[in-house]
């Protein structure tokens, strides 16, 4: 999507806004021996005040509110009654909304309780990550230099990227052009960011896996070899200089 008007921009800043407080309540609210069933229901009662609806429910018919993904699953995990949260798990919340026909997407991983597994190498490369990568976005920026300057920072930290999970277009849907935003450079990809468009931007930061796969419940991804994923996001604008970040709503990932 492209802002063509201040309407525009005020719809988008509003569902920004929504998915954005949200995400923040859904951590502060996420406690050992919760499900994360309660947690997405808290999730849901939170949009509904904003007057938002579940973006991936109304697109895609998804089994619950917001993605919450627990340890080795990397993305789209199913809430659950019987998945309940422990002291030291790796938590990814997913929130994405739509509210008037405009839609935003937010995301963040963070340690539940103490830091038992030293996770926090990772959650913390990919939060420092994503916002590098952001604020190297601008119009005609090649979409795969920032692939590039996400692995390249990824490897620096010693670890890796999960190459079949990536950032994307947004706005009048959940998912627009750019497709592929991916988190290494694809040299074939010529896409460039344009000014004034609304993207996704992610980070997938993993300990060792490269690649996440779709487990026996369609929905949920998840690493075969045991590795953790710390996934980060945010919904910008871009500009000819420093993007607007509409998702942050004063968020501090730890």
């Amino acid at each position: 999507m492209s802002i063509g008007s201040e309407s525009d921009l005020i719809a988008i800043k509003k569902v920004s806004e929504a998915v954005a407080n949200t995400l923040r309540l859904m951590r502060d609210y996420a406690k050992p021996g919760m499900s994360t069933l309660e947690l997405d229901e808290y999730g849901g009662k939170l949009l509904a005040e904003y007057g938002a609806k579940s973006a991936p429910n109304v697109t895609y018919g998804f089994p619950g509110h917001t993605c919450i993904s627990v340890n080795r699953e990397v993305a789209h995990g199913i809430p659950s009654e019987s998945k309940i949260l422990q002291n030291g798990d790796l938590v990814n919340i997913d929130v994405s909304a739509e509210i008037d026909g405009f839609f935003s997407d937010n995301g963040g991983s963070f340690i539940l309780g103490e830091d038992i597994n030293n996770l926090s190498k990772v959650v913390e490369a990919s939060r420092e990550i994503l916002f590098k990568a952001i604020h190297q976005i601008k119009g005609g920026v090649r979409v795969s230099d920032i692939g590039k300057l996400i692995e390249t920072e990824a490897k620096k930290r010693g670890l890796t990227v999960i190459k079949n999970l990536a950032g994307h277009g947004i706005g009048r849907s959940l998912h627009e052009e750019p497709h592929d935003i991916l988190c290494y450079a694809d040299n074939s990809n010529k896409t460039r960011f344009r000014k004034n468009s609304i993207v996704a931007i992610e980070t997938f930061i993993s300990t060792k896996a490269t690649y996440a796969y779709e487990n026996e419940d369609g929905w949920t991804m998840e690493t075969k070899d045991g590795s953790y994923v710390a996934q980060h996001e945010h919904t910008i604008m871009v500009t000819d200089g420093v993007p607007v970040i509409l998702t942050e709503a004063n968020q501090i990932w730890n």
